[in-house]
């Protein structure tokens, strides 16, 4: 059996999207003839944990871990936050001097990131560890992005094929501009990204527009393999209708991604029907921001929330199958447009009908489109909500809405890691 190294900074029990792309490829890959080895913190930046998909791993899977310096740690101890409390200062609005700080901080001390200071020691650490144990192809998935700088300099080192995967753009990843980063740091994170794509033997993208960006800067190919669902997750019957209108909405749910125009849509539903009012649950499984919630109350609809807080990844897919409707807001921002958010997979194996919210022409419209899931409307686009709204209460009312049945299963984790395996042979064929 072949044996592939993933690097990659997230990891069980850490729970999240970001954590189940390569779990998911690792519990398929040995149908393939690959065995992985992860390399991981053993003390990472923990935003939430899930032991569930622990059950995921394959048995015996080796998993390396090394202690990493967290920043993350200082910056508490600087914002006397409690260490449990997530840091999600990067965004829009008014900080304080301290907060001003620490992103400054940030953005020019740690470049490209935070996890910078890791690289060294993990290159050291992996080039005795590789002499010893050697693999087929190196893969890397960022964000964090110095994960390809541990598997740049140990391309380089052993000659061992490399695989840079992307689960997001890198410098046109949206929030960066929300760091007060100076030129010269700007040129090096452009002249880092360059060299990690022109360097890598293969290039991963998980969305066709990323793709297609990478591929004009660099000769390296870019291949794209997207995110998707595992169809275990979603065998047997959906849980039992409890007779609300649930319209649902799990993972994190960010400030600058507040669907203000949905809530006014939904206040005046309930403000000229009183069953509606009735029947209407807004239900949040995640991390939810404060101004969501505030968003919501101003319209009246305060009581109708759900707020399940952080969920197990079993609990997220149970939440969307017996939601009535599904909603997915992406961040207000351009820069959103060619992003496909790791829930949207699950929203379509859920097979219920979606109200998807952002650019009209971005990546997510396009895949909620082919597969006949719902609709994307824009962000201000009231009247497009209503009638979305408004004709699934109707089938509400008439005796439930109906599932979806569009063509979703080139999304299944096992045909993507089918692929994967594929692009591997290649790799390592090299």
């Amino acid at each position: 059996m072949k044996k592939v190294l993933v690097i990659a900074y997230y990891w069980p029990p850490t729970g999240g999207s970001g954590v189940q792309r390569w779990v998911k490829f690792v519990k398929y890959l040995p149908e393939h003839g690959w065995e992985a080895v992860v390399y991981t913190p053993e003390n990472p930046e923990r935003l939430a944990v899930d032991h569930s998909l622990e059950a995921e791993l394959p048995e015996g899977l080796e998993v390396l871990r090394r202690p990493i310096l967290e920043p993350y740690n200082l910056y508490r101890r600087l914002m006397g936050k409690k260490a449990s409390t997530q840091v999600t200062e990067i965004s829009s609005g008014r900080k304080t001097f301290k907060q001003r700080l620490s992103l400054w901080v940030r953005a020019n001390l740690f470049v490209p990131d935070p996890r910078v200071t890791w690289v060294k020691p993990s290159v050291r650490f992996l080039k005795k560890y590789l002499k010893e144990h050697p693999v087929d192809v190196i893969v890397t998935t960022g964000p964090p992005q110095s994960m390809h700088l541990i598997g740049q300099k140990l391309h380089k080192a052993t000659g061992i094929p490399w695989v840079s995967d992307f689960r997001d753009p890198w410098t046109k990843m949206y929030y960066l501009k929300h760091l007060p980063i100076s030129k010269r740091n700007w040129r090096r994170l452009h002249s880092l990204e360059k060299a990690v794509l022109d360097n890598s033997t293969r290039v991963l993208a998980v969305t066709p527009l990323v793709q297609e960006d990478f591929q004009s800067m660099t000769s390296t190919p870019v291949d794209c393999i997207t995110n998707g669902y595992d169809e275990p997750d979603f065998e047997g019957p959906a849980p039992e209708a409890d007779g609300f209108f649930n319209v649902t909405h799990t993972g994190l749910f960010a400030a600058d991604g507040n669907p203000f125009t949905l809530w006014k849509v939904l206040g005046s539903m309930a403000s000229k029907d009183a069953e509606f009012r009735k029947k209407l649950r807004l239900r949040l499984a995640g991390k939810v921001d404060r101004e969501i919630y505030d968003a919501i109350q101003a319209e009246g609809l305060g009581a109708n929330v759900v707020s399940l807080g952080y969920c197990s990844h079993t609990d997220a897919v149970a939440e969307q199958r017996k939601a009535t409707v599904l909603i997915l807001p992406l961040r207000n921002d351009p820069e959103y447009r060619p992003i496909l958010p790791g829930k949207l997979f699950e929203y379509l194996a859920s097979r219920r009908p979606m109200l998807g919210i952002g650019q009209k022409d971005g990546a997510m419209a396009r895949v909620v489109e082919e597969c006949y899931a719902g609709i994307t409307a824009g962000w201000d686009d009231a009247e497009l909500m209503r009638l979305f709204m408004e004709k699934a209460w109707e089938a509400f009312k008439a005796g439930g809405v109906p599932c979806t049945d569009g063509p979703v299963e080139r999304f299944s984790r096992r045909n993507l890691t089918a692929a994967m395996a594929e692009l591997l042979e290649k790799v390592s064929e090299k």
